[in-house]
């Protein structure tokens, strides 16, 4: 009688330690292969959480991104750290985060020190990797597309959603066009009864998701202050890292212009050490937002690379963990189903245009390109080979098309 509990009590945290493991080895493995930028990164999600090892169903992972896509921060970070929370609570979306983040952190400081003045942006094998980004995420879009796009309406809102955000570029484009895909979900669909999926297990408390949210306002509007009452570096280097992730809306290469502000007037980063900076960030794989690792490095060395990795990424994990408890009554609320559906339908169209402009109009330049895409997306397509062989292949691909 006195040994059960204990015995079930130590079955729950074997349970807790082996899940925790899983997060970390699987988002380990896409800290190490997922090139291509956030676009790129949902497609390698898609593939790993959602077709391999079904975490999550296609509807709930298409809420999730439009949730992260809607909310400022790195949208891929923050589905990573969503899905780790998903399946094992806080401590799932830190190690989430780490795997995902720590192999490209630990790359740009080797940047930082080692790679300063080398022309990498023209090597072969990085041509390579973006040919590899543009199967995954056609691969990413013939999946979703099935099964988000079924009628010609939500087909219209994909298209109408690509062209403009090809259209219309800006910081707020994707945030617009998701608030009119959703308005207009919510009326085509206003009379169509649509099916509950399931509830997800979501282990956070709502008090821990409030603290969250209020903690994410509170830095925000307190860390300008403290700046100003003491010449602290630390302090400002938190500040500024912790503002640039806070404000950003539209993906990791909107974060530039913001830290270029930030790190460049204050000396703490020379003009052509940033521009440097930025190519090799193109070169490793994970979120672009750890070129913040690159330029903490160069402003204050290890501690500056903490410094500035914890505050950029900090608000992505606050908004992350202040909005899931919620999702659930949110996206299964009857009024809402018909804006979700819209809105899905919308993130396909994102996505889609995002395989044209950036991917396609920078990897694509050549037939031979586009020989070796097609190639890609059929060994990952019909082959169903794991995505680190095609990152293989595709690197190998690109060092031989620059040979020939």
């Amino acid at each position: 009688m006195i040994e059960s509990p204990v015995k079930g009590s130590t079955g729950n945290q074997k349970g807790k330690a082996a899940a925790l493991v899983e997060v970390l080895g699987v988002s380990l493995k896409l800290g190490l292969t997922s090139f291509g930028g956030p676009i790129a990164h949902l497609g390698y999600f898609h593939n790993e959480y959602i077709r391999r090892r079904k975490w999550l169903d296609e509807r709930s992972y298409a809420d999730l991104v439009a949730l992260c896509q809607f909310l400022p921060g790195p949208a891929s970070s923050q589905v990573g750290i969503g899905i780790g929370m998903i399946r094992a609570g806080v401590l799932g979306g830190i190690v989430a985060w780490l795997g995902f983040t720590l192999p490209s952190v630990i790359a740009l400081v080797a940047f930082a020190y080692l790679l300063q003045g080398f022309d990498i942006g023209t090597a072969g094998w990085i041509h390579g990797l973006k040919i590899v980004a543009v199967a995954i995420v056609a691969q990413a879009i013939l999946g979703m597309g099935q099964k988000l796009t079924p009628d010609r309406s939500r087909v219209t809102i994909a298209v109408a959603a690509a062209a403009v955000t090809l259209y219309w570029q800006t910081a707020y484009t994707q945030v617009l066009i998701i608030v009119v895909a959703g308005i207009t979900g919510l009326w085509l669909y206003r009379a169509k009864a649509v099916e509950d999926s399931p509830g997800l297990a979501i282990k956070l408390s709502r008090p821990f998701a409030i603290a969250c949210l209020i903690l994410f306002f509170c830095l925000l509007l307190v860390f300008p202050l403290l700046r100003q009452w003491g010449d602290v570096k630390g302090l400002a280097m938190f500040d500024s890292f912790y503002r640039s992730g806070s404000l950003v809306f539209g993906g990791g290469h909107v974060v530039l212009p913001l830290l270029e502000r930030e790190v460049v007037p204050t000396g703490w980063v020379s003009h052509e050490d940033f521009l440097a900076g930025y190519g090799a960030a193109q070169a490793v794989p994970g979120p672009l937002f750890t070129f913040g690792a690159y330029l903490g490095a160069m402003a204050g060395g290890i501690s500056g690379t903490v410094i500035a990795v914890i505050a950029i990424f900090l608000p992505a994990f606050l908004l992350v963990a202040g909005v899931l408890p919620f999702w659930n009554r949110i996206r299964n609320n009857p009024k809402v189903q018909g804006g979700l559906m819209g809105v899905n339908a919308a993130v396909v169209g994102i996505l889609l245009a995002a395989l044209y402009d950036p991917l396609w109009t920078t990897a694509i330049v050549h037939p031979m390109d586009f020989a070796l895409a097609a190639g890609l997306f059929v060994m990952l397509v019909f082959w169903k080979l794991p995505p680190w062989v095609i990152v293989l292949a595709g690197a190998a691909g690109g060092i031989l098309l620059g040979v020939i």
